[in-house]
C-alpha cells in the first residue's frame, strides 16, 4: 500500500489538477490546511508580476466528504486567474486568431531539448508545462500528505541559507517552534541581519536584469526510526528524497544533513555518536547525517537541503538561436521572478512531505488512519522509542 500523486496543467492554461491516491480514511482536513500553503507558495521577495495576478486557492473535487478522506483518490482543481489573459494563445481547441509561435529558446530552460523531443515548433508547447507555475499543485498534493504526517507527530518546516552571495549563519538546535515567524521575512530566512542583506542581493540583481538562486534546509521534525529501508535501492529514504528535490524546476543540488560538507571531513567528525538514556533512548548529540542513516529514518531530524540555480527568463535576455530560422537571436523574454528561494523551500517542502507519507504509509498500512497510528504506536513500543 502506497500514496502516489500527480499533477497536471499548464502554467496560463485554464489551470492546474492535482490527483493524490491512497491516503487512508478518516484524515481530517480544512481548507484552510491546503490554501495556507498554497499562499506561503506565492511569498518572498523577488517575485514577479504574476503573483499579484494569482489568488491560488484549491478546489476538492472528490475524496473528501464533510473534511474527513474517504479512502479514495482525491483531486483538487487551482484556476489560472491569468487564463483570461491568455484565452486565445492557449485554448484546447482551435481559435480563430493567429496565434504566433515562440522560436527563441532560453539557455536553462526546457525549451530547446523539449522541441527536439517532442517535434514541436512551437517553444511555448514546452515552456507551458515545464514552467514552475506546476508547482503549484504539488503544493496543494503535499499540504494533503502534511496532514497525514501530523497524526503520526510528525511536522515539516523550511527555511532559506542561502540566496546569492549572502550566506545566513548554520543553526543547529532547531525545533519546530524555530520556525514561527520565518514567513514574516521577506525571503524565509531564520536570521534577521541575513535576510536583510539577501533583500539588498536580490534588489541588486534586479537593478542589472539578474536572477538570483540560492540554498534551502527543509527539516521533518518526528519521524520515527526505521522510515525506508537498506534492502533494496529504490526503497532507501534518501535516495526517494533526492529524486524528490531534484525533481523541482531549476534544482541543481541535494544533500542530507552535512551533505557535500562532509567528503572534506575525516571519520569521527562526520558520524553521530550513538547514546543511550532513560528519557529518549537511543539518541545522538549531533545530527550530521540528517536523520538518515543506511537509507533509513534513525529517529533525529530528517534534513534535506536544496540547491537552487538562479531562473532561466532573464529580463537581459542571454544569445541563443531562432529555431526556425537557425539565426542568432536573444532568447524568449517574458514575466518573471528575480528569485524565488523562498517559494521553492515551500515547494521542497511539499516533496518531502509526499515522500515521507509514502514511506509511513508503505510501513504503517492501514484503511483508517487511526489503524496507521496504531501500528505506530505499536512499533514505537516494541523498539522502545520515545519521542
Amino acid at each position: 500500500m502506497t500514496i502516489r500523486f500527480t499533477t497536471a496543467g499548464e502554467s496560463h492554461g485554464p489551470g492546474l489538477t492535482a490527483v493524490v491516491e491512497g491516503l487512508p480514511a478518516g484524515i481530517e482536513v480544512t481548507p484552510e490546511d491546503i490554501d495556507s500553503d498554497l499562499a506561503r507558495r506565492q511569498l518572498g521577495h523577488g517575485r514577479g508580476g504574476r503573483m499579484k495576478i494569482e489568488k491560488d486557492r484549491a478546489e476538492v473535487t472528490s475524496g473528501i466528504r464533510h473534511g474527513r478522506t474517504l479512502g479514495s483518490p482525491i483531486s483538487l482543481r487551482i484556476a489560472n486567474r491569468d487564463y483570461q489573459n491568455w484565452e486565445e494563445r492557449m485554448s484546447p481547441w482551435p481559435v480563430d486568431a493567429e496565434v504566433a509561435e515562440v522560436h527563441l529558446p532560453r539557455p536553462g530552460h526546457a525549451d530547446l531539448a523539449g522541441v527536439q523531443k517532442y517535434g514541436f515548433t512551437d517553444v511555448r508547447n514546452v515552456l507551458e508545462r515545464a514552467s514552475a507555475r506546476e508547482t503549484t499543485a504539488r503544493v496543494a498534493a503535499g499540504a494533503l500528505a502534511k496532514v497525514y504526517l501530523r497524526a503520526f507527530g510528525v511536522e515539516i518546516r523550511s527555511h532559506v541559507l542561502q540566496i546569492g552571495e549572502v550566506i545566513a549563519p548554520l543553526r543547529g538546535d532547531l525545533t519546530p517552534e524555530s520556525f514561527e515567524g520565518v514567513d514574516e521575512s521577506p525571503v524565509r530566512c531564520l536570521d534577521a541581519d541575513a535576510s536583510d542583506a539577501m533583500v539588498e542581493e536580490i534588489n541588486r540583481a534586479r537593478k542589472a536584469n539578474e536572477s538570483l538562486g540560492g540554498i534551502y534546509d527543509v527539516v521533518a521534525f518526528g519521524v520515527t526510526p526505521g522510515v525506508g529501508s537498506y534492502v533494496s535501492w529504490d526503497t532507501r529514504l534518501d535516495g526517494r528524497l533526492a529524486q524528490a528535490i531534484m525533481s523541482i524546476q531549476a534544482m541543481k543540488g541535494v544533500g542530507i544533513g552535512d551533505g557535500f560538507e562532509l567528503a572534506g571531513r575525516v571519520g569521527s567528525q562526520a558520524h553521530d555518536e550513538i547514546f543511550y538514556g532513560e528519557e529518549h533512548g537511543f539518541e545522538r548529540e549531533t545530527n550530521r547525517a540528517g536523520g538518515i542513516e543506511g537509507g533509513m529514518s534513525n529517529g533525529d531530524p530528517v534534513v534535506v537541503r536544496g540547491a537552487m540555480k538562479p531562473l532561466p527568463t532573464l529580463t537581459k535576455p542571454l544569445r541563443s538561436v531562432d529555431i526556425e530560422t537557425k539565426e542568432p537571436a536573444q532568447a524568449l523574454r517574458e514575466r518573471t521572478d528575480s528569485c524565488t528561494v523562498p517559494a521553492a523551500a515551500v515547494v521542497a517542502e511539499a516533496m518531502v512531505a509526499l515522500v515521507l507519507a509514502e514511506s509511513f504509509r508503505e510501513k504503517f498500512g492501514g484503511d483508517h488512519v487511526d489503524d496507521a497510528v496504531a501500528a505506530l504506536r505499536a512499533y514505537e513500543e516494541r523498539i522502545g522509542w520515545r519521542r
